[in-house]
């Protein structure tokens, strides 16, 4: 992130929310500030520069999507971007997050509904393809170039070299026509209105045509891992199928739909944290250690596909 971006994106999200930021006493915050996104808020408006590499073309694709499923998807308060420093900015109304501090009351159930609602939904308009392998791929490939001889790397790259192309990112996706949002977790849902409107999802960097169960993925691969709870992956996968998503067979055993995506999740975020660890030279924690575990132990039993 370039050292003047945050400031400019501060005055910047100021006048969109108000015509006179200069008598304005209201509170702005900075709510992400990395390399691939900074978000800042002021008031009831919210400014999110997006990644320097973020496509011209596809970014209003993908505005256009959320302006026309307002009850899916966060509508952003412009149907276009701007551009502040080289980087492309979008504006959305403030939502009250998920928070953190209260795990009992995660909303499950309303984030698998909303996912359920926009798989059965056909898109609004043309849309690329959604970015969930293309980002697993991006993470598999920092691995390499970061940490090419970390104890931890060869078992997440086994893990990974043994899914099937469409996986990696190398071939289109079996799927071209479901719309899938990309990147689910729960840090991708609002209330709106704020404080406690009904919740949407928001974030369409990643939206775009594909598999659905990409959109299941990370819970299921937290729950593969020991990290998620039994109990809170049955309210999500329970709620998707009662919601008539259709990434996973309406009963039954879901596993044939979801192994692979669930795979390449945990490769994902393997990758990720080893990263993260060599680049601030520290040990791997426990969460990161039980992902490369997990990657260990997929290395040596084969992907299950719906075909066998």
């Amino acid at each position: 992130m370039t050292t003047d971006l945050l400031p400019a994106l501060t005055a910047h999200v100021t006048a969109t929310a108000h015509a006179s930021p200069r008598t304005c006493r209201c509170t702005t915050a900075t709510l992400a500030a990395r390399e691939d996104a900074t978000v800042v808020r002021h008031a009831g408006t919210v400014a999110k520069a997006h990644a320097p590499d973020a496509d011209p073309t596809e970014l209003p694709l993908r505005l256009t999507v959320a302006t026309r499923l307002p009850g899916i998807l966060l509508p952003p308060l412009t149907p276009t971007p701007a551009e502040l420093h080289g980087r492309l900015v979008t504006h959305w109304p403030y939502g009250t997050p998920v928070d953190p501090d209260d795990p009992d009351a995660a909303p499950w159930e309303a984030a698998a509904s909303l996912l359920a609602r926009l798989h059965r939904t056909p898109a609004p308009t043309a849309v690329p393809p959604m970015r969930g392998p293309a980002k697993a791929a991006h993470a598999i490939a920092l691995l390499h170039t970061t940490a090419p001889h970390h104890p931890a790397t060869a078992p997440v790259l086994q893990a990974w070299a043994a899914l099937p192309p469409w996986a990696r990112g190398e071939v289109p996706m079996p799927d071209t026509a479901t719309l899938c949002h990309g990147d689910l977790h729960l840090g991708q849902l609002v209330r709106h209105p704020a404080p406690d409107g009904p919740w949407l999802l928001i974030d369409v960097d990643d939206l775009g045509t594909g598999v659905p169960a990409w959109d299941l993925a990370r819970p299921a691969a937290w729950y593969a891992c020991g990290l998620l709870a039994p109990d809170e992956w049955h309210r999500f996968l329970t709620a998707y199928r009662a919601a008539g998503g259709p990434a996973v067979p309406s009963g039954g055993d879901p596993w044939t739909a979801l192994d692979v995506p669930a795979r390449a999740l945990t490769a994902q975020t393997a990758a990720r944290a080893v990263t993260k660890a060599v680049v601030a030279g520290r040990p791997l924690d426990e969460v990161e250690q039980s992902l490369v575990d997990a990657c260990a132990r997929m290395g040596s039993v084969r992907p299950v596909t719906p075909s066998g």
